[in-house]
């Protein structure tokens, strides 16, 4: 039996291995010196032992070798690594006796890792992980017409819209606002001490309250990640502590902030709107009041004053005109009555005319009357020549006489009255024709006056639109029209979501170990073979 601590053995090894290898069709091996074989002496046996065969394998002397192959000299790494041209006869019996003799490194490995993991399961700062869902809905609540802000019905715009909005999700001034409302920065769980604050101390002055809510809004920025879910509007918001309740209340706290940031941003641009339209309003305003005043200072210089929205000037001529025509009726009836009474005068029928009407002429009448009567009916009893009856026509004859005095006088009126009213219409027509040319005037001017009006009016209606759209646009900053819906509030967890369960980092740790302990085991014997300390197994 061959033994691996017998030189002879280990000679015949490599000269066999070496033999292998160079039959196989060369290698950088073959670069290696080679090694020649001796007849070996046959060992001594003893009694009832059969004789075996041995092979004894000596180095040939430098001085042959440099002989025999002048052109192979020997290299550094050849040197440093004797055993380097053995490496392909390295089989799975070294690797075992490696493993065997490197148990105890293995088993170091083993302990130091599950101990390490121990120490970490137990000193490692727990993580509790919540999830939120929101959706992100690209168009605002239609809460007023005609808003500030338009949506883009676009799939692509919208997708866009909603990054925007989830990267202000996890921004400085959404994480700002919960540090300042839940006050993280004197919570040692996002500032903690550093070991090198009393070297920084001395070298310089302390942070203060800034240094404070830097470091905090660098380890909330730490553990809080959102993402959007494909094909979708819904953000998951992921946030982690040290504690499942505070976990819990900062991802509400980033909800809220996230809400209230939109709001205010919304806000805040409606109040840049209004702010503009208010400093707009102050030109309008002067641009309507300067237009009013010239449309005023027109109408006063050229007497265009009006009473319901019309003229002066063309109601007067209206009652003018009305008045002329009244004068007229009354010109022609008083005509038509004198032309009467002169045409009754004239034909002697005073007494019986109608058109002479008065209370003198009607007692004169009933008089002349009564008295005709009495003369007929003294004709049929006295005679033509008695005194009475000639007393009773002197009698009549004066009444005739009465009734036509009066006759004159009622004509004489009634040529005064026509006199008056042909006046009075003549003057009427005078004032009418006056005032018609001043119609004519004022209508002139008032065809500028409409344009200045005109002019005045539509500044007028644009600055009652402007300050309209300002005072809406003001209560506009008070009304929330984000669409953001929360479809799934945080939970605490029911377990912490980093270190694992301390078995899975014993398990792991126990893993880890014994793969590092292996491959030190094996690491070790191929360096102690390579160097020549160790051989190949028979």
């Amino acid at each position: 039996m061959y033994r691996r601590s017998e030189p002879e053995g280990q000679g015949l090894r490599r000269e066999r291995a070496y033999q292998r290898l160079r039959s196989g069709g060369g290698s950088l091996l073959d670069l290696v010196p080679a090694v020649a074989e001796e007849p070996a002496a046959p060992e001594e046996v003893g009694p009832g032992e059969e004789a075996r065969p041995t092979a004894r394998a000596t180095e040939i002397p430098a001085a042959v070798r440099h002989a025999r192959a002048p052109e192979e000299q020997p290299s550094p790494v050849a040197d440093f690594f004797p055993h380097l041209h053995l490496m392909g006869s390295i089989g799975f019996d070294d690797i075992f006796v490696w493993l065997r003799d490197g148990v105890r490194w293995i088993a170091i490995a083993l302990i130091l890792s599950v101990a390490a993991a121990f120490a970490y399961a137990v000193t490692a700062t727990p993580r509790y992980t919540v999830y939120t869902d929101l959706v992100v809905d690209p168009s605002n609540l239609n809460v007023v017409s005609d808003d500030v802000f338009t949506s883009n019905p676009q799939r692509d715009a919208q997708l866009l819209e909603v990054e925007s909005k989830l990267r202000v999700l996890t921004s400085r001034n959404v994480l700002q606002r919960v540090i300042d409302g839940l006050r993280l920065a004197d919570d040692p769980e996002f500032v903690k001490p550093s070991p090198l604050d009393w070297l920084k101390a001395l070298i310089s002055a302390p942070d203060g309250k800034a240094g404070k809510e830097l470091a905090a809004l660098r380890a909330l920025s730490e553990r809080v990640e959102a993402r959007r879910e494909e094909r979708s509007f819904v953000v998951a918001l992921e946030v982690w502590s040290e504690e499942s309740a505070r976990a819990v209340t900062l991802s509400d706290a980033i909800v809220e902030a996230f809400e209230a940031e939109l709001f205010q941003a919304a806000a805040e641009s409606a109040g840049r709107v209004a702010q503009n339209l208010n400093a707009r309003l102050d030109e309008l305003r002067r641009n309507v009041t300067e237009a009013e005043k010239k449309v005023e200072d027109f109408r006063r210089d050229n007497g265009l004053q009006s009473t319901n929205g019309e003229l002066v000037s063309n109601q007067l001529s209206g009652e003018l005109n009305t008045q002329v025509l009244g004068a007229q009726q009354r010109f022609i009836q008083a005509e038509t009555r004198y032309k009467q009474m002169g045409a009754a005068v004239a034909s002697g029928q005073t007494a019986s005319a109608s058109v002479f009407e008065s209370a003198n002429m009607t007692n004169l009448r009933q008089q002349y009357n009564v008295l005709q009567q009495q003369i007929g009916s003294m004709q049929l009893t006295y005679g033509e020549r008695h005194p009475r009856l000639v007393a009773a026509r002197s009698e009549r004859t004066a009444l005739e006489a009465a009734m036509k005095d009066e006759a004159r006088r009622i004509l004489e009126r009634a040529k005064a009255d026509f006199d008056r009213e042909q006046e009075a219409l003549d003057a009427l027509r005078g004032k009418a024709d006056d005032e018609k040319s001043n119609v004519f005037t004022d209508n002139e001017a008032q065809v500028q006056l409409r344009a200045l009006e005109r002019d005045a009016r539509s500044k007028a209606a644009i600055y009652e639109t402007h300050l309209a759209r300002a005072q809406q646009i003001t209560e506009r900053q008070q009304i929330d029209t984000t669409n953001i819906r929360v479809i799934s509030r945080a939970l605490p967890p029911k377990s912490r979501s980093w270190p694992p369960r301390t078995l899975v980092l014993l398990v792991g740790g126990a893993v880890l170990g014994l793969a590092l302990g292996i491959a030190a085991a094996l690491a070790r014997g191929l360096w102690r073979f390579l160097r020549g300390k160790t051989h190949a197994a028979a």
